[in-house]
């Protein structure tokens, strides 16, 4: 077997569904078919059992998964061990990371040192005014960015973190009573104006434009850091959408967040400049890969 019908079978063992194997590896449905029919007629054995309704695994196909899976294993321990002695070993990588989102991250952290002894993590804030420039500039090596993330000269990598939606409020709004807000809620204030270095699109997959029906969502004052935002709702000024890892670490006084309960998750996932790739880089993102989202 060819080491890419190999990832075919083995991910579809995982999903048993021809369309969120063709979909998580970035190939058509008919490609995932053809390299499945392959090694089964090679073999001369089924490898699953396929009806309109459901795909499982045959006693053959759950063997050959287990030993393929232990071979596969093999090979990425000993690419992680070379390229652990590599020119890469021992570079501490500057990722940056939104408010406490490090500490989220720790499983991370660990799995990377232990995979790669002397190389590190080092953490370092992101604003969300400015989310891309210290990547470009190189101040950076990684940035953890909600998803999504469309800039042609960024690589976007696996995600590493989900979670929920929170809305930040002053003690005595409405909603601070109410103990939840909803995305039409944002209808009836403002929300923080992050500025022009922040693209709108990016912008708007935390604090939408327009409310499920419709209404504008006005935006303003300005503000580009997170206590700046804090400080304008502790006063009033506004209310401002934040993933919920805000309401986990911070207790501001004279600020309540509340549960936006219809937003859907938030994704986040590693991105860096595509022109520096490096061996660490791409080490970190397989890690995290293997390792999969930390639920937050």
């Amino acid at each position: 077997m060819e080491l890419r019908d190999i990832e075919i079978f083995l991910t579809l063992a995982e999903e048993l569904h021809f369309g969120r194997t063709a979909e998580r590896l970035h190939v058509s449905q008919a490609r995932v078919s053809q390299a499945i029919g392959k090694t089964e007629r090679r073999l001369g054995v089924a490898l699953f059992d396929r009806t309109s309704r459901r795909v499982a695994l045959t006693p053959v196909g759950r063997r050959l998964r287990e030993d393929l899976q232990q071979v596969v294993d093999l090979l990425r321990e000993g690419l992680a061990r070379a390229e652990a002695a590599g020119p890469g070993a021992g570079q501490v990588l500057r990722v940056g990371v939104f408010g406490h989102a490090g500490h989220e991250l720790r499983p991370l952290v660990d799995a990377f040192r232990t995979r790669h002894p002397g190389s590190d993590i080092q953490f370092n804030e992101v604003s969300g005014s400015d989310p891309f420039t210290a990547l470009r500039t190189g101040e950076h090596d990684v940035h953890v960015l909600w998803q999504p993330v469309a800039e042609p000269d960024l690589t976007v990598g696996p995600t590493v973190l989900t979670g929920g939606r929170v809305l930040a409020v002053s003690a005595d709004h409405p909603l601070a009573a109410r103990g939840f807000a909803t995305l039409e809620d944002l209808g009836d204030d403002h929300v923080v104006d992050l500025g022009p270095e922040a693209p709108e699109y990016w912008v708007a997959s935390m604090v939408p434009t327009r409310t499920p029906l419709g209404r504008r969502v006005p935006r303003g004052p300005a503000a580009r850091t997170f206590h700046e935002i804090l400080s304008l709702v502790a006063a009033g000024d506004c209310v401002h959408p934040l993933g919920e890892i805000a309401a986990r670490y911070n207790r501001p006084p004279g600020i309540v967040f509340v549960p936006l309960q219809d937003a859907s998750d938030l994704q986040w996932a590693l991105t860096w400049r595509t022109t520096a790739d490096s061996p660490t880089i791409r080490a970190l993102a397989r890690t995290a890969a293997d390792l999969g989202p930390i639920a937050m």
